[in-house]
């Protein structure tokens, strides 16, 4: 028997799940290792304790509650209340890719006490209204952020983890460390990479089934079916496909008017920043 076919389902079909650039030994290690008995439990990186992060859509025509705050609201939130805020000079995934899509020098957000110590990277310390600009120049290049505590980046950075280190990373389709998020089994990627509280997105009869979403979902939650986009329950809402969709087809909604609070009160149970 091939791994291939001890893998499970959400990895059985390689043509699905294979990330550009990745060469195949690699790409079968990656499979094997989430195949490694409870590997969610004692490996830090995937333990829903050590890594809780969720995307904050940029769409500008997401449906909202009345009077309630957009998603990016969360993250100026996070910039206001942090002791420290450090960007550093560049992306360390778009320049290691050689990305060709988006700019290299917009680089992380990191926030706490445990953000000054960062390594392997250069940086600067920032205020909250150049942090916030620095977002904004992201979101308008089109990245897309990602919010919370994430255990890979104190391996990335050389932190030491304190629970004291909140990441925003803006992220592009292409080159982002979460595309190997495809791996993953959904029963790990839902604890550690959660969607925000009360988000849908939800393809209409407007869709032409163009595949142009397709090819923008960075974790292949969408197939497309007798002429329609499909979307599967491996979607983290990024809101990218919406972003992407030549005829307006792809509905982005928040339904519950707390999602803000919520995503703000599980993101600040497993890490302090402020």
């Amino acid at each position: 028997m091939t791994l291939e076919n001890q893998m499970p389902e959400r990895t059985q079909k390689s043509d699905k799940v294979k990330v550009k650039g990745i060469p195949r030994k690699i790409d079968l290690m990656l499979k094997g290792f989430f195949m490694l008995p409870l590997v969610n439990r004692w490996h830090p990186w995937i333990r829903e304790d050590k890594t809780d992060m969720r995307w904050l859509p940029i769409n500008q025509d997401i449906q909202m509650p009345d009077d309630a705050p957009m998603p990016l609201d969360l993250l100026d939130r996070f910039i206001e209340e942090a002791s420290h805020r450090i960007i550093t000079d560049y992306c360390g995934c778009r320049q290691g890719s050689k990305c060709k899509h988006y700019p290299v020098d917009i680089g992380c957000l990191l926030m706490g006490d445990s953000s000054i110590e960062a390594k392997r990277f250069p940086f600067k310390e920032v205020g909250v209204e150049e942090a916030k600009a620095h977002a904004r120049k992201a979101v308008e290049a089109g990245l897309v952020p990602i919010v919370g505590k994430a255990r890979a980046d104190n391996f990335i950075f050389k932190i030491k983890d304190r629970s004291r280190l909140l990441t925003v990373c803006f992220c592009c389709e292409c080159c982002c460390v979460t595309r190997f998020t495809n791996y993953m089994p959904l029963e790990y990627l839902e604890p550690t990479f959660r969607k925000l509280d009360g988000i849908s997105i939800t393809v209409t009869d407007e869709c032409k089934g163009c595949k142009k979403c397709v090819s923008r979902c960075y974790v292949n939650a969408i197939t497309v079916s007798d002429g329609k986009a499909e979307i599967s329950e491996f979607c983290r809402a990024c809101g990218r496909c919406a972003l992407t969709c030549p005829n307006g087809a792809i509905k982005v909604e928040i339904t519950d008017p707390d999602f803000l609070e919520k995503s703000y009160e599980r993101i600040r149970s497993y890490v302090t920043y402020d």
